[in-house]
């Protein structure tokens, strides 16, 4: 199929004043019968498999569903979190465009949505190299920007809307991402995991990540995101007297949240998925959107097309 929506993400930040984040994917998959992950590039090797790919697609079209049914624009991210290119290599994948054929699987998709589809922005989902738990594995600055700007070109060359680094839990690899998604020429956005104390898991300050990032890379971030982070704590970290700001509350600009209020080492170290009921997410989260002015909420550990139903619905309610 031959590609043909694209979406301009900050028009559509703009025009919207909400935009429905997907939820959970890997989390599903991993618990998909006949589905298995791989150890280096987790879900983006799925859809070069028959069934791998048809459970992809499956969780996919369920988000696609949701925003089509509520008339709400929706952004999704592809299965690349985990596909730099020293873990395609580790796959045995060099000679695959991963990141390109996962960008156009999910533009496949969305070219079936007819007049919505101009309403889904498709981003180009990275992360840090090591432990998104872990800040002591983060890279330096220097290092983060060289490493990352391969995947970063890969996606942007596909085509990619916009380009998110997600899950990051350290200030420093955060500005070498940051370096790398800025020299595509793409708009991007990043997304820091946020701790109650309004920091990340590195002790910095979200003031102060934030306006290190703002001043150091040209073009900056379009935005900002928190996710992994419970709604709860979100709150709490947005409105902490010393280490937020109003700087902090203009510029991010949405919460991809978890269903449990867990630490993310306990959160790491959990054994069994910890879930929130549907109704009670999707109230807590829509609400940000009325408090906090968020305009993209969504979900992340933890929630399933049931939370995503229910935050389109409460939000629905609100626009």
């Amino acid at each position: 199929m031959t590609t043909k929506t694209r979406v301009s993400f900050q028009e559509l930040l703009s025009a919207s004043p909400v935009i429905l984040g997907e939820g959970a994917v890997i989390e599903r998959l991993r618990r998909s019968a006949g589905v298995r992950l791989d150890e280096h590039v987790v879900n983006s090797a799925l859809i070069y498999q028959d069934m791998g790919r048809s459970a992809l697609e499956a969780i996919c079209r369920q988000y696609l569903d949701i925003g089509q049914r509520y008339n709400i624009p929706l952004l999704l991210s592809t299965p690349t979190w985990r596909a730099g290119k020293e873990r395609i290599a580790a796959a045995g994948l060099a000679g695959r465009d991963l990141n390109g054929d996962n960008f156009r699987f999910l533009a496949d998709l969305r070219d079936t949505y007819g007049d919505y589809a101009h309403k889904v922005a498709i981003c180009g989902l990275m992360s840090c190299r090591g432990d998104a738990y872990k800040p002591e594995e983060a890279m330096t600055e220097r290092d983060a920007a060289a490493f990352h700007l391969w995947q970063a070109e890969a996606l942007a060359t596909a085509g990619a809307d916009f380009l998110l680094a997600s899950t990051l839990p350290a200030l420093s690899e955060a500005i070498g991402l940051a370096r790398a998604q800025a020299a595509t020429g793409l708009p991007y956005l990043i997304s820091f995991v946020a701790l109650p104390e309004g920091t990340l898991l590195d002790g910095t300050p979200l003031k102060d990540a934030i306006t290190v990032i703002d001043t150091a890379v040209t073009p900056r971030p379009l935005a900002y995101l928190i996710n992994c982070t419970h709604a709860s704590v979100f709150r709490k970290a947005m409105l902490h007297e010393s280490n937020s700001s109003p700087l902090v509350r203009e510029r991010v600009i949405g919460l991809l949240a978890n269903t449990a209020a867990l630490s993310p080492e306990d959160l790491d170290a959990s054994a069994e998925l910890v879930e929130e009921e549907p109704e009670l997410f999707g109230k807590s989260v829509a609400v940000l959107h009325r408090e906090l002015d968020m305009k993209v909420l969504g979900g992340c550990c933890g929630t399933d097309n049931r939370h995503i139903e229910s935050l389109a619905r409460c939000l629905s309610n609100h626009i």
